[in-house]
């Protein structure tokens, strides 16, 4: 337990006796640990350094939050390598996961600004406007907004999105999809998004912009995808020119 005559901060000492907790197994991957409340009782401390506390676990990932349920630890997270373009829907079952999407928003419209931009199209070229949710057993990791011109996607529908685009585009539809263009960025979740993946406003989530291309180069998608920072990383090999 806590030694109040050390020198080391009393949250920094709790802290520790979670990480500890956590290794040992008595706090396990995926589960809720006690209330502030009830580790305030347990510490013999005051609510404000158990959250204190619980908040650095948080920032650090040892921890993380979900709105209305409480405080878990956290589960190891899904690596994907930025080498290769595939699918969501391929990369979760290549780790053994099972994908499922929930589709937020299926319509046709105009592209607008700056889809027409991205997709190298009119402002008032008709595409297909989904908003989805990416989830991997059952659990939301991502939540997706792509545009999708519908001369190079006829007869999508709104369960051909909640399964996987890329095999209807190269399977179905016969394109070869050779490419695309990404740009990362760190940002936090507003107040629906943190909704949709069940994290709390302010959370960090890892935000991928890209723009997929065909074999003979037109764009085939433009999408932006805000991923949970607490349940995705991903990595990269680099390599020292000459």
């Amino acid at each position: 337990m806590l030694n109040k005559n050390s020198p080391l901060p009393m949250y920094y000492q709790i802290e520790e006796d979670i990480k500890r907790r956590i290794n040992t197994g008595e706090f396990k991957a995926g589960e809720v640990i006690p209330s502030e409340r009830a580790l305030t009782d347990m510490y013999d401390v005051s609510r404000m350094t158990v959250r204190q506390a619980v908040n650095n676990l948080v920032q650090e990932g040892i921890l993380y939050r979900e709105k209305g349920k409480g405080t878990y630890v956290t589960e190891e997270k899904i690596e994907q390598q930025l080498a290769g373009l595939t699918s969501f829907s391929e990369e979760m079952r290549k780790r053994g996961l099972t994908p499922a999407t929930k589709v937020v928003r299926f319509e046709q419209t105009n592209a607008g600004t700056q889809a027409a931009k991205k997709l190298q199209v009119n402002p008032d070229t008709a595409v297909f406007k989904v908003s989805r949710i990416r989830l991997a057993d059952e659990l939301p990791m991502a939540f997706e907004q792509g545009y999708f011109p519908c001369e190079l996607t006829p007869g999508l529908t709104e369960s051909i999105v909640q399964k996987s685009l890329y095999q209807y585009v190269e399977k179905e539809l016969g394109n070869k999809i050779v490419r695309a263009e990404q740009e990362i960025e760190a940002v936090t979740a507003e107040e629906q998004t943190a909704s949709w993946l069940e994290v709390e406003p302010g959370s960090a989530l890892l935000r991928f912009e890209r723009v997929a291309y065909l074999a003979d180069g037109r764009p085939l998608e433009y999408v932006h995808t805000s991923y949970r920072g607490d349940r995705y990383r991903f990595k990269t090999e680099v390599f020292r020119g000459n």
